[in-house]
């Protein structure tokens, strides 16, 4: 299979080639090593993408470097036991992987660079004060809340911020070409958070605040110790386990951020907490659930068996539709707390998705979209293809079953629209982005939207994926851990899987991955995580936007019942992936 070819002489998807995904779906215009960011430019139905992206020097390569990434430092503890405060600790190595295949030597000096981009996933930003939270579920399950929720905001603007920051790819030294977030942008599928997600992305000021402007109103200042009291002297569950007292924090937390948005183009992947309230209930046809999310009433509490019976339903899957749910808040109803009504806080549809997206005020760095165009939104799809580079496309599926629960499956019809997109484009490498990984794909619940279409699994997504040669990565997140897994299939068909950790549970990383032709009849991808910008020591008397971006790291570290394994083990960190040309 020859990638000698520019992407004007490759077949299927090139400069001027429109895609139709379930009737409509264009080329979202990437960024090639000729293109500076503010070239870049989203396909419309009948439109070229990256028609003058020959206009553009290439940029030199810069030397491969080290800092600001995990193989310089990484956050460690600093005492061993009790809540424990961070501070620099030991970068971790690069560990070859040759699974699919033996790396030969001599290739550092013979590789060229194909692309190299970002990694974002499971944001999870967070309306904390939001009515419809399932905080009381930490009476069963400690880790059901997360102290840490408050500062999502500020801790993924620090996360831009070290984006920012790169000197290009880390090992190549070549221009990164993008930033692809892969789903769970949101926690709770509130227009709120949708807002705040484009606006850190993009750039602008961003206030993580709902209900009531002057005052939080959630369970942080509830004065129940299942909850950690950050302003008060209530000796609660967490300060029980060292968590400090911070006066202040609350209003902080709440206070106006301002973020620098991407310097690079974002494209954006849906996951299931973007499009599912709580990321597991498949209506948004319930009347009273959307009247909860905007009204005036809290539930906070509930007792342990509780809040096991509502923790199982999410698990087994039980109640997808959230009936059961609905009916356990009207049986609280006299328990739930008065809390400021605020419109904003309403659930959002795939439509407003799409268009948030499509609005001018998000466009950022570009693309228009950031992946999605008007052809989606007509098709009601949110799955595309881009170009990545010349010799590289970019494929972004949507996992996301809208029947309901939290694990994943695609359509026949989205499936099909894979197989003939990698078909088509034989002649380009190939890098796919999800938010579910193969092996969460398991849910086939039918589409409300198209209840006459099979949904399909991650193992036959995985099939698909494997007959196809050009193939070199599947990229998602969800787990919440750094899990590297190899797919061999016969006749060299073979390609890596890429799952990452997410922004929301420690260690709070991103990954920056970039695809190099050895020259040798191999092809290498360098994977390569990174923490924030926040420095790694916190400082309590800092409640300014990056003092509370460094305390939500170590907050995450501290969480009570946070699983210590999610950076995966060395193999799963910072890596060289070594595959066959197919």
């Amino acid at each position: 299979m020859s990638r000698s070819r520019s992407a004007t002489s490759v077949p299927g998807v090139h400069r001027r080639t429109v895609l139709a995904a379930a009737g409509a779906v264009s080329l979202s215009a990437g960024v090639g090593y000729a293109l500076r960011p503010t070239d870049s430019q989203a396909a419309g139905a009948a439109e070229a993408p990256v028609a003058h992206s020959r206009r553009a020097a290439a940029a030199a390569p810069l030397a491969p470097y080290t800092k600001g990434t995990t193989l310089a430092s990484v956050a460690a503890p600093r005492n061993s036991s009790g809540y424990r405060r961070l501070g620099d600790g030991p970068g971790w190595k690069r560990v070859v992987r040759a699974e699919l295949a033996a790396p030969k030597s001599g290739r550092a000096s013979r590789r060229t660079t194909l692309a190299a981009f970002v990694q974002f996933t499971d944001l999870h930003l967070t309306d904390v004060q939001h009515p419809l939270r399932l905080e009381y579920l930490r009476a069963h399950d400690p880790h059901a809340w997360r102290p840490h929720e408050a500062l999502t905001v500020p801790g993924a603007i620090s996360l831009v911020e070290r984006v920012n920051a790169l000197r290009g790819a880390p090992v190549t030294g070549a221009p990164l070409h993008f930033v692809m977030t892969t789903g769970d942008n949101t926690d709770n599928n509130a227009r709120s958070e949708l807002e705040w997600f484009m606006t850190v992305m993009s750039g602008g000021r961003v206030t993580p605040d709902s209900g009531d402007p002057k005052h939080y109103e959630g369970v942080h200042n509830s004065g129940l110790k299942l909850y950690w009291q950050p302003d008060s002297t209530v000796r609660d569950g967490d300060k029980a386990v060292g968590f400090p007292h911070l006066e202040g924090f609350l209003a902080a937390a709440i206070r106006e951020a301002r973020s620098p948005g991407l310097k690079l183009p974002w494209y954006s992947t849906v996951g299931n907490h973007d499009m599912l309230p709580l990321g597991c209930h498949g209506s948004h046809g319930d009347g009273y659930l959307t009247e909860a999310a905007i009204g005036g009433k809290k539930l906070m509490s509930a007792t342990a068996a509780e809040a096991k019976k509502l923790q199982d339903a999410v698990k087994q899957a039980t109640d997808p539709k959230g009936t059961g749910y609905r009916d356990f808040l009207k049986a609280h109803a006299r328990s739930m707390r008065s809390v400021t009504p605020d419109e904003k806080r309403a659930p959002y549809t795939q439509a407003d998705y799409l268009k948030a997206h499509l609005d001018p005020a998000h466009q950022g760095a570009g693309p228009v979209g950031h992946g999605y165009s008007s052809a989606n939104l007509d098709a009601g799809t949110q799955y595309y293809a881009f170009r990545i580079s010349d010799d590289v496309i970019g494929i972004s599926l949507d996992t996301t079953d809208a029947g309901g629960h939290y694990e994943g499956s695609i359509g026949t019809a989205q499936l099909d629209w894979l197989a003939r997109t990698l078909k088509d484009n034989k002649d380009s490498y190939a890098v796919v982005f999800s938010h579910h990984t193969s092996k969460t794909m398991t849910n086939t619940r039918p589409d409300p939207a198209r209840p006459g279409e099979r949904r399909h699994t991650g193992a036959e997504v995985v099939s698909v994926l494997a007959a196809h040669a050009n193939v070199l990565a599947w990229v998602n997140g969800h787990i919440h851990k750094n899990v590297i897994t190899p797919h061999k299939a016969s006749g060299g068909r073979s390609f890596w899987e890429i799952s990452t950790a997410s922004h929301v549970d420690y260690p709070q990383l991103a990954r920056v991955v970039e695809l190099v032709d050895n020259k040798d009849g191999t092809v290498s991808l360098f994977t390569t995580l990174i923490e924030s910008a926040a420095p790694h020591r916190t400082d309590y008397a800092d409640l300014s936007q990056t003092g509370l971006a460094a305390l939500y790291r170590e907050l995450s570290f501290n969480a009570p019942g946070a699983k210590k394994t999610l950076a995966g083990d060395p193999g799963d960190r910072n890596t060289e992936l070594v595959l066959k040309k197919g």
